[in-house]
């Protein structure tokens, strides 16, 4: 069941992380290395594709989350998605190759902008998308129905102010929303591998976004959700976070497998 936070609370038995100098989180961002070294980006698509188990993807996911919230008749925008009026606007920041936009589902009348400051990234994006930093959006204030952030934050040293920018452009009820991995995240790896903590993930990125929100509601996984074959699968999963490829293999050598990873991460929602 989803989990509210109002007060920058977890209540999902997770620990809180503290925050660091002048209200920021704890943790280090994550390298933004989408321009130097793509290779890493592709392969973690390819596993994810490969070894996910079943179920919707998470970009499937928040299409049906802005589909039901448009049904629900929230926000200003909110009659857009159902083909009743002007297409419902949605900034995808981080968009990557356009992940999002490729999961819309057939027909609905939304309009993606995809927004990424990765030069290499935007080239394979089908568009329309542009060039952008996620603390200075190219928008108006209260221009955008939407706001999507999927596993992005973390790169940033300072996600508030990102997510500031989310607030000032959306229309009044219009919906942020943003995904990213828990620091428990792959327990059956934590012999060899643990996440370490990020700027933004999903022990304090729901304290983060009620800062500027206000509230935020949390929706929370926790289950069995890869399965990874052999140690080259191990290895090839260690590398797509960041792990180099020769610590991977020996890591890959220690797991038994084939093993099963409980994957644990957050989908955060607030409302301007």
């Amino acid at each position: 069941m989803p989990a509210r936070c109002d007060d920058g609370c977890d209540t999902a038995g997770y620990p809180v992380a503290p925050a660091g100098a002048a209200g920021q989180p704890a943790g280090v961002a994550r390298p933004r290395d989408y321009d130097t070294d793509p290779g890493r980006f592709r392969l973690a698509q390819r596993v994810g594709r490969q070894y996910l188990t079943g179920g919707p993807s998470l970009h499937e996911h928040i299409w049906a989350v802005l589909g039901a919230d448009a049904g629900a008749g929230a926000g200003a925008g909110a009659g857009n998605a159902t083909g009743t009026g002007p297409p419902l606007l949605v900034a995808d920041m981080g968009a990557g190759d356009g992940a999002l936009t490729a999961a819309r589902p057939e027909g609905h009348p939304a309009r993606v902008l995809g927004l990424d400051a990765s030069a290499q990234m935007l080239r394979a994006h089908p568009g329309p998308a542009v060039h952008a930093d996620a603390s200075r959006l190219p928008f108006a204030d209260g221009r955008l129905d939407a706001v999507v952030a999927v596993n992005m934050l973390y790169h940033l040293d300072d996600p508030l102010a990102a997510i500031a920018e989310a607030r000032r452009v959306l229309v009044p009820g219009g919906m942020f929303l943003a995904a990213t991995v828990s620091r428990h995240d792959s327990p059956e790896l934590s012999h060899v591998w643990r996440p370490a903590p990020s700027t933004f993930d999903a022990e304090d990125g729901p304290g983060l976004v009620a800062r500027v929100f206000g509230t935020a509601e949390t929706e929370r996984w926790d289950a069995p959700l890869m399965r990874l074959p052999d140690a080259g699968a191990v290895r090839d999963y260690l590398m797509a976070r960041f792990v180099p490829e020769a610590e991977a293999a020996r890591a890959a050598g220690q797991v038994r497998v084939p093993v099963t990873l409980t994957k644990r991460g957050a989908l955060i929602r607030a409302r301007a």
